[in-house]
């Protein structure tokens, strides 16, 4: 699944392509996503110009003057620029595409079709898939007292926790697992047993490890590629997420692999505490 890195790699790469441009446009050739596409999407879009690309969570919003066109990526979604005048042939779970007044093409493309494309009248903020959402994990917001303060007894594992996109947006699973191992926490520890300096050095890695997948565009995943039709590279410098089993990079000690809250789990039993 596209995490927040591919989802900010994917904003970067096609808001220079469609940001102030109008919109001709929308061929929808499928409706059934996760949920269905409006049957008015095609006409609250058409002649609107392109304000901006924003991400919310691991959601897109294209803003235009009334409202916001909201996407997500859902387990195997991708969104690509195809350029005027180019031979890009339709592929089979092609599902839509917003075509610019100069030809320009956002195609969006779901195997399993479980993204979405729905529109919110402004404030976008209030979409009942965004009202809920926690504080994106690179901003201020989201700092050491913020964890400390909403794991208070909390039992959960500590992993599980900063999942929760209540708690912070954006967490996945690759990048939580890095985070507690470079913070040499265990992922089973109960969340309301974090101290606070803890929390501290949780919440530093969060941030560094985020920032460093976003800077390489991400992490490749079988389908996903970003805006610009190119993978992310963060998979190469990955320390235990997907080598469960392979020696620690750090103690040489096997990597233990469990699951966890459904997910994949690694971590290193000496590292971690």
């Amino acid at each position: 699944m596209p995490e927040l890195p591919e989802v900010e790699t994917t904003r970067r790469g096609i808001e220079p392509h469609i940001s102030g441009k109008k919109i001709s446009e929308l061929i929808v050739r499928e409706r059934r996503l996760r949920w269905p596409i409006p049957a008015s999407l095609e006409s609250q879009l058409a002649g609107q110009e392109i304000l901006g690309v924003e991400r919310r969570g691991k959601y897109l919003l294209l803003r235009i003057a009334k409202g916001s066109l909201i996407v997500h990526l859902g387990m195997s979604g991708s969104l690509r620029v195809i350029a005027a005048g180019s031979d890009d042939a339709l592929k089979t779970h092609d599902h839509f595409d917003l075509v610019m007044a100069d030809s320009t093409r956002l195609r969006y493309h779901d195997p399993r079709r479980f993204g979405c494309a729905l529109w919110q009248a402004h404030p976008v903020s209030e979409h009942p898939l965004l009202a809920a959402l926690g504080p994106e994990p690179l901003a201020e917001e989201f700092n050491a007292e913020h964890l400390f303060a909403r794991s208070r007894g909390r039992k959960a594992p500590i992993k599980t926790f900063v999942m929760d996109s209540k708690v912070v947006v954006g967490v996945g699973n690759i990048y939580a697992n890095e985070a507690l191992f470079f913070a040499g926490i265990h992922p089973k520890r109960a969340a309301g047993k974090l101290s606070l300096a803890r929390c501290e050095v949780l919440v530093a890695w969060i941030k560094r490890v985020l920032a460093q997948a976003i800077e390489v565009g991400g992490t490749t995943l079988r389908d996903f590629v970003g805006g610009d039709g190119q993978p992310g590279y963060f998979a190469q410098s990955l320390q235990v997420y997907g080598r469960g089993g392979e020696p620690c990079r750090s103690c040489a000690k096997p990597l233990k692999e469990i699951r966890l809250g459904q997910r994949s789990t690694v971590y290193c039993t000496q590292c971690q505490r």
